[in-house]
């Protein structure tokens, strides 16, 4: 029982919508009504408002971490086993895939994903970006450096020593990403994926 509210808390704080709530706070559209209707930092960045995309990002990762540390602080003095945080961490992860406040209709789950895994350890968040920003710097793509970044994220955090738990729950993270990104696959595959800073063709 207690897991399972554990769980469900972590789901609620992943399906927080950042996109839907800062665009509102700036009085500008709803994201999920134009470009590629992606509720996410990448798609409120085609506003134009550079502030506000920002802030989603920042939110959207914020909310990975914070649930993976309140599951932290929780979890011991509720007597809960070693797959309570990394299970806690997945829920708010598949809360911002499949949030309750948006139809179960979310975003792509990069930024959560990269909050998660700096809440379980700072060295994967930090080795995992390094991905994300190597891949990025030099082809360009975000999709591409999110899929790589997904691809390494499990053999890191096995790397780095964490429980099998946490190794288990990254890598349905990424299996879920890479599902969540198929259609930038097909872009990229077909030389149609727009690149960082050039012209927006989809999300």
């Amino acid at each position: 029982m207690q897991l399972a509210l554990l769980l469900a808390a972590a789901y609620l704080i992943g399906s927080i919508p950042f996109a839907v709530v800062v665009s509102r706070l700036f009085g500008m559209a709803d994201p999920r009504t134009y470009g590629s209707g992606n509720p996410g930092a990448t798609n409120v960045l085609r506003s134009g408002n550079k502030l506000a995309a920002i802030l989603t990002l920042v939110g959207d990762g914020l909310k990975g971490w914070l649930a993976v540390f309140l599951a932290e602080q929780i979890a011991p003095t509720a007597g809960l086993g070693q797959i309570a945080v990394p299970a806690a961490a997945l829920a708010a992860f598949l809360g911002h895939l499949f949030p309750v406040f948006l139809g179960f209709r979310g975003g792509k789950g990069v930024a959560t994903a990269a909050g998660v895994l700096f809440g379980a350890s700072g060295w994967l968040g930090l080795a995992t970006m390094g991905v994300w920003l190597g891949i990025a710097f030099a082809t360009r793509y975000s999709s591409l450096a999110a899929l790589c970044a997904a691809l390494a994220a499990p053999g890191m955090a096995f790397l780095l020593g964490l429980a099998p738990y946490w190794v288990l729950s990254s890598s349905i993270m990424s299996l879920l990403l890479i599902w969540r990104h198929k259609d930038n696959i097909k872009r990229l595959l077909a030389g149609q994926e727009s690149r960082i800073g050039g012209k927006k063709t989809g999300a």
